[in-house]
């Protein structure tokens, strides 16, 4: 036998669960606002305090309304939020299994592509479906089996949110991590992401693939083409994190691969060219033109991008590639990295490229003494001595004459390096990666200066 308080428990429960069947859409809207207020942060126990031990009552009406209204909307935050609070409860496995029994996952993979759906009701789906995945290692499995990676990563270059996509970054680095199985489904669809046009969306989905990368350990076949294709973005912050990346990449066998790349790009394409001068021949605007930023970031890579004026640094957070590795600023030097240099410099059409090529080849001019001596024999004294007095600047003075010097040099310094044997073990210190900008620039300034 029951008693009266018990009684009283259940009728309560039945009334509540009688009134949800009952109610339209607005009455459903007031009860789940007020279950939301009422039982945010609840254990699984509170709940089924709550409830009378009869939760899952109502846990499976909102999982039936939500399979039979999501294509519309209605109410679709209110219903996902207060799912939520089932799912997220202290000791809610139970909640979680009969809420995937019923399909949910694939039921919230869906909302991610249906146009109709609002942003915050998908941000919503997305915070479900980071509950499942940091439920365990199964859960994760299960969100990849129901081809999860691809609608994640389609939602994510498609969002127009940046806050969601900060949400979808964070389910997306909950699914590499403690899931060998799919981890490289993950690792894949990241490198999938770069081409796409939203810049926030290439800007996580790097910052995702350097921990990913670490995750898997080998890296794929595309992975540096679409990297690098990264880099004529416009945006600084994609570019900075394309350069972290980078940065890693060159531990693993892809490194020649990068360095080849990374030197190509110094020097415009056939294409590229073609397509400036016929802008010029039409007399439309070459203002993007003017500071192409394929061959800027290339530069800041290659070598120690920095800028004498601290107000203006570019990227010097960046532990670019040959300060940090004297082994790799060899092999740079081997692919013919000096003469592209020069290329750029003399590269009248990118004004910024211009620039930060003097900027790398000074570092290459102040390490190398065989490359100081070809660099001088080509540009001549009066070049080499503007060049020497200020590299930032030099693109600022050099007329049309010490461009085309430059464009046509035939430098080439392997030859000579593997005559001689050149190896330099020097060591630089660089610093973290986490320290202040203005500091980087000034202590590497003074580090140069010291050696004059």
């Amino acid at each position: 036998m029951t008693s009266i308080k018990e009684q009283a428990a259940i009728s309560r429960l039945l009334s509540f669960l009688q009134d949800w069947d009952n109610a339209g859409k607005a009455a459903r809207g007031v009860i789940l606002n007020n279950f939301i207020e009422a039982n945010q942060g609840k254990t699984a126990p509170e709940l089924e305090q709550e409830f009378s031990q009869g939760a899952s009552l109502f846990l499976v009406r909102l999982t039936t309304w939500l399979r039979l209204s999501y294509m519309t909307g209605s109410c679709l935050d209110k219903l996902l939020q207060s799912i939520g609070i089932f799912l997220s409860a202290v000791s809610s496995n139970r909640y979680l299994l009969e809420f995937l029994e019923v399909g949910g996952v694939l039921t919230l993979l869906e909302i991610l592509g249906l146009e109709k759906i609002k942003e915050e009701d998908k941000k919503e789906s997305i915070k479900l479906l980071q509950v499942i995945a940091n439920s365990g290692r199964k859960y994760k499995e299960l969100i990849c089996e129901s081809y999860g990676v691809r609608s994640i990563a389609e939602f994510l270059a498609k969002s127009k949110s940046e806050e969601t996509q900060e949400e979808v970054q964070v389910l997306l680095d909950s699914l590499i991590h403690g899931n060998p199985k799919y981890q490289n489904q993950v690792y894949k669809g990241l490198i999938a992401l770069l081409p796409c046009t939203s810049p926030k969306a290439q800007q996580l989905s790097l910052q995702t693939l350097r921990t990913a990368q670490s995750i898997v350990g080998t890296t794929h076949p595309t992975i540096v083409e679409c990297v690098l294709k990264v880099l004529s973005t416009m945006h600084l912050e994609v570019q900075y994190e394309a350069i972290r990346l980078i940065k890693d990449l060159a531990n693993y066998d892809v490194c020649p691969a990068l360095l080849q790349g990374l030197v190509k790009l110094l020097i415009p394409s056939v294409e590229e060219t073609r397509e400036l001068e016929s802008k010029i021949l039409s007399g439309k605007s070459c203002l993007r033109c003017v500071s192409s930023p394929a061959h800027l970031p290339a530069a800041s890579v290659l070598a120690a991008g920095r800028s004498r004026q601290s107000h203006q640094p570019l990227l010097p957070r960046s532990r670019i590639l040959a300060t940090h590795n004297m082994c790799l600023a060899e092999d740079m030097l081997h692919l013919g990295v000096v003469h592209s240099l020069m290329v750029a410099m003399g590269n009248m059409d990118h004004s910024n490229s211009q620039r930060q090529a003097s900027l790398t080849l000074e570092f290459f001019v102040q390490t190398f003494p065989v490359v100081e001596e070809h660099v001088s024999k080509a540009m001549g004294q009066e070049l080499y001595s503007l060049f020497m007095s200020n590299a930032e600047d030099l693109y600022l003075k050099m007329d049309a004459i010490q461009a085309d010097i430059l464009v046509a040099n035939k430098v080439n310094v392997a030859k000579v390096i593997h005559l001689s044997g050149l190896s330099y073990n020097q060591k630089f210190h660089l610093g973290s990666l986490d320290e202040d900008p203005l500091a980087y620039i000034n202590r590497f300034q003074e580090d140069v200066e010291g050696k004059n």
